[in-house]
Parts: structure tokens; sequence; C-alpha cells
């Protein structure tokens, strides 16, 4: 059986605001070099989209974090299962999420990297459900708020599938 899938943000949409935040960003860090962190699986689309459209020199590097397993809500247990192969001292650090939800993830991530000593830690994500928030975490750039459903396409994933669709979706 194939899911129906409705979409919410279409490819159009998405990449349009991935130029304006590749703008943003490159404005912001004017002058500097900027390491970016893709935070595994799903970031990545969005994460090499990104950086292609980013004008100041970066270097990259990913993570692999879970905190889902292949469940539609966090456990609320952040595990590492990819950890970073360069350093980030004294690096302007950008994290690159897909999806901040509850906020766990991305605030263990900030804790842990902070006492990596870099010269910045900021986060990108693409969207952002903060009617999920459970814990404080600055953003400084957002792609889309979106309401509190279950999305997948664009790197995100329902069971690992729809990754590869072009745009954002809600499982109907």
């Amino acid at each position: 059986m194939t899911d129906k899938i409705k979409v919410m943000i279409s490819e159009e949409q998405v990449n349009q605001r991935i130029r304006e935040l590749a703008e943003e960003i490159s404005k912001d860090y004017e002058g500097k070099s900027i390491h970016l962190i893709c935070i595994l699986k799903g970031s990545i689309f969005f994460f090499c989209d990104l950086a292609k459209r980013i004008k100041v020199p970066v270097t990259l590097d990913f993570m692999s974090v879970s905190s889902y397993g292949n469940e539609t809500v966090s456990s609320g247990r952040v595990r590492i299962v990819k950890d970073l192969d360069e350093t980030v001292q004294g690096q302007n650090v950008l994290i690159v999420e897909d999806i901040i939800d509850s906020g766990r993830t991305l605030s263990y991530l900030m804790d842990l990297l902070g006492t990596r000593a870099p010269e910045s830690l900021e986060i990108c994500t693409l969207l952002d459900k903060p009617d999920r928030r459970v814990t404080d975490v600055n953003v400084k750039y957002v792609g889309f708020e979106i309401p509190d459903e279950f999305v997948v396409g664009y790197g995100l994933d329902y069971q690992q599938k729809y990754r590869n669709l072009p745009y954002v979706g809600v499982i109907e």
C-alpha cells in the first residue's frame, strides 16, 4: 500500500527559502569562514543545497545523532551515533538541522559542541515546530515554522521512507 502525502511546502518554496537563508548567512559571516555541521541523515538534502549557495568559505563535517529510532515522537534520549571528524576549536560553527521538534537534540548538541571551544556556535534549521518545544534552544536561522504535524520529504523520513521527496509533506 502506498501512503498518500499532502504537500505542505512545495519544492519551489523550499528552494527559494534556502537561497534566502544562504544570502543571510553569507552576509552575517562576510570576511570569515564557516564550519558547517550536517546532522545526519535527515539534514543532508538541506545541508547540500544550503552549502553550495553560501558565498563565504565553508568547511564541512557530519554528525549522526538519534532520539527517534523508528518512532514518530522523540524518545527524549539523545545518542551520538557518529561524532565529528574534525575539531571545531576556534571555528565559526553552524549546525545544520532538518527539523527542530522538542529541542532536546539541539540543546544537547549545543552543550556538547560548546565545550569544544568554537569561536561561535549557531543553529540553522529548515523546519521549526515551536509548539513541540520542551527544551529552550536558540535558533538563529529558520527556514519555515510549521504546525505540530509529522512531516516527510526533503530528507525527513518515516521508517526510512520518503526522504527523497523534493518537497515537505504530511502523510494523510
